[in-house]
């Protein structure tokens, strides 16, 4: 991911009722990660959990561009299926970089 091309960070954030917990990471990383990576333009996830304030589970996908949201493959797999009744305090924000990234101090 480049500072010069369309490609950006897609993070979602969730709360899910306590009683759906387990099941809810189950399904994300068995079905939900292998379902979306499977669509075009989909380059890579990884679920956090939240040290501070706001929803406690985020994911963090690396998306080619604003296009992979319109394929069917990434409209059949969209949302949260089972558990959409469940999840809670969702947000969403989009991160295009403006630099390379740094691992060390040059």
């Amino acid at each position: 991911m480049g500072a010069d091309d369309e490609s950006f960070w897609h993070i979602v954030r969730v709360d899910i009722d306590p009683e759906h917990e387990d099941a809810f990471s189950r399904w994300y990383v068995e079905q939900h990660f292998p379902d979306l990576l499977a669509c075009p333009g989909w380059r890579s996830a990884r679920r956090f959990l939240s040290l501070g304030d706001g929803p406690r589970y985020a994911a963090l996908y690396e998306v080619d561009g604003e296009w992979a949201f319109d394929t069917p493959e990434f409209n059949r797999v969209k949302g949260f299926g089972p558990f959409t009744p469940h999840v809670r305090n969702f947000t969403r924000i989009q991160l295009r970089p403006i630099s390379e990234r740094f691992d060390e101090v040059v």
